[in-house]
C-alpha cells in the first residue's frame, strides 16, 4: 500500500525535473536536445513551451591590439573600452507523443538546440573583431522507443532521427578608410547556411513503482557538408590599395564545412519517500570540434582545400571551444493532488580557452506544475546564475594565431531564466 501511494504520489514528477532549471551551457547551446516528453505515462500528448533567458554578459577592458592594420579596422582606441556583449532570447518549442500497444512510444518535437548572439555594436575598441555575431538551429525530430518487462521494472531502447537546419551571419569592422573617403562604413558581413540529418540511440530503465528511472542517450554530430553563403565586402572600398580591389567593393560566394557537437548524457531520478523525488543528470558535450571554420571563395572549390589559415581562406568563424560538462542535481516534491515542486543546481564547464566569454556557470532553478484536471498540465520554470569572470587574447592553435585584433576581460555577470509550458493528456 505505501508503495502505491508513493507512486501516486510522484507521477506529475518524473517530467517537471527537466523543467526546475533552463540550461546556460557553453558552447552554443540553446534548448540543447530533450526527449523527456518520450516518457510520458498517457497514451497521448501534445506539450509546447517557450523559454525565455536573458544573459547579462559585460565586456570590459577592451583594447584594439591592431591599431596599425589597414583592413583591421584601424585605431579603434578612442572607442569605448566596454560593451554589452549578449542579448535577450527565446526559444520554442513543440511535442507530439503517442503510445500504441503498451510497449511502443513515439515521440515527434520542433526544438532549437544550438544558437547564440553577440551583439557588443560598432562603438567598442573590439569592433574589428564583432559588431554583431547570430546563428540559428531549427530541428526537426522523430524518436520512438520500445519497453519489455525485466526484473521488477522495464527495459526500454530508444532510437530516432532529426533533420536539422542552420543559418546565420557575422558582421565586423574591416576598415575605416571607406569612412575618411566617403565611399562605405567599412562593415563587412559574413552569411551562412546548410542543413542536415543526424540520429540518437539510448536504453533507459524504468520502475514505476517507486518512480524510479535511468536513461542514457547518445546524440549524433550533425555535419554540415556544404555551408555556403557570401561574404559582403560592398562597403568596404576606397581610392587606394588594397581597397580598390577584389574581395572589397563587391559580394563573393563562399563556403565552407562544420559540425554541431555529439553528446551522451546519463539522467537519474528516484523517488526518495512518499512525495518527493530526487534527479541528476551528467552530460557531455563534443563541442571542441568548433574551432576555427574557414570559407573561401566557391570559386576554389575543389581545386585547393579550404583550410585556417590557408591561402584561399577570406574570413572565419574562431570559437576554438573545448568539450562542455553539465552537471545537474536536486529535488521534487508533489505538495497536493494539483501542485507540485522542484529545486535544482546546475554546473556548467565554460568552453572557451583563453578566447571568447564561454566561461563556467553556476545556475540555481526552481519549477512548479499545476494539474487542473488529469488532461492539462501547466509548468512553469525560474531560474538565476552566475556567469564567472574571465578575459579573452592572444591563442595560438597548430600554428595559426587567434585573437590578436582585440583583448578584453570581464567580471562575474548575472544570468536569469524565465520558461512555461503546456501539455494536453488524452
Amino acid at each position: 500500500m505505501a508503495a502505491r501511494m508513493f507512486s501516486r504520489g510522484v507521477t506529475s514528477l518524473i517530467i517537471l525535473s527537466a523543467l526546475a532549471s533552463p540550461s546556460f551551457a557553453g558552447g552554443l547551446e540553446r534548448g540543447g536536445y530533450n526527449i523527456d516528453q518520450l516518457f510520458d505515462t498517457s497514451p497521448f500528448s501534445f506539450q509546447s513551451g517557450i523559454l525565455y533567458v536573458s544573459p547579462q554578459r559585460k565586456l570590459k577592458d577592451a583594447r584594439d591590439t591592431q591599431p596599425s592594420a589597414s583592413t583591421g579596422g584601424g585605431n579603434l582606441n578612442n572607442r569605448s573600452s566596454t560593451a554589452d556583449e549578449t542579448t535577450n532570447y527565446t526559444i520554442p518549442y513543440f511535442g507530439f507523443k503517442a503510445g500504441f500497444a503498451d510497449a511502443v512510444d513515439c515521440l515527434v518535437d520542433y526544438s532549437e538546440p544550438f544558437g547564440g548572439h553577440s551583439n557588443p555594436g560598432l562603438n567598442w575598441a573590439g569592433a574589428n573583431n564583432n559588431i554583431e555575431t547570430e546563428i540559428k538551429t531549427r530541428n526537426y525530430g522523430g524518436t520512438c522507443s520500445y519497453r519489455f518487462d525485466v526484473g521488477p521494472g522495464q527495459l526500454r531502447f530508444i532510437g530516432g532521427a532529426f533533420y536539422q537546419e542552420v543559418e546565420g551571419f557575422k558582421e565586423r569592422l574591416v576598415s575605416t578608410a571607406p569612412i575618411a573617403f566617403g565611399t562605405g562604413n567599412g562593415i563587412g558581413r559574413l552569411d551562412l547556411e546548410d542543413n542536415s540529418w543526424g540520429w540518437r540511440a539510448g536504453l533507459a530503465y524504468e520502475i514505476p513503482e517507486y518512480a524510479m528511472r535511468a536513461s542514457l542517450v547518445y546524440n549524433s554530430r550533425v555535419k554540415y557538408d556544404n555551408l555556403t553563403g557570401t561574404v559582403d565586402l560592398t562597403q568596404v572600398t576606397g581610392p587606394g590599395a588594397p581597397l580598390n580591389a577584389a574581395p572589397y567593393g563587391r559580394v563573393t560566394p563562399v563556403f565552407g564545412s562544420a559540425e554541431a557537437p555529439d553528446s551522451l548524457e546519463l539522467k537519474l531520478q528516484s523517488g526518495i519517500a512518499p512525495d518527493w523525488l530526487a534527479f541528476g543528470s551528467v552530460k557531455w558535450t563534443n563541442w571542441s570540434v568548433l574551432q576555427s571554420v574557414p570559407f573561401c571563395p566557391t570559386s576554389t572549390k575543389g581545386v585547393i582545400a579550404c583550410t585556417s589559415g590557408g591561402d584561399t581562406e577570406l574570413t572565419s568563424l574562431d570559437l576554438l571551444y573545448r568539450d562542455g560538462w553539465t552537471i545537474t542535481g536536486g529535488v521534487g516534491h508533489k505538495f497536493n493532488d494539483q501542485w507540485a515542486g522542484a529545486v535544482s543546481l546546475t554546473w556548467d564547464r565554460g568552453t572557451s580557452q583563453g578566447y571568447g566569454a564561454q566561461t563556467d556557470s553556476w545556475t540555481l532553478g526552481v519549477g512548479a506544475a499545476f494539474t487542473p484536471t488529469e488532461h492539462i498540465e501547466w509548468r512553469v520554470a525560474g531560474a538565476v546564475g552566475v556567469l564567472t569572470s574571465g578575459s579573452s587574447g592572444v591563442v595560438t592553435q597548430n600554428g595559426v594565431t587567434f585573437g590578436d585584433d582585440v583583448s578584453y576581460s570581464f567580471g562575474n555577470d548575472l544570468v536569469a531564466a524565465l520558461s512555461t509550458s503546456l501539455k494536453v493528456k488524452f
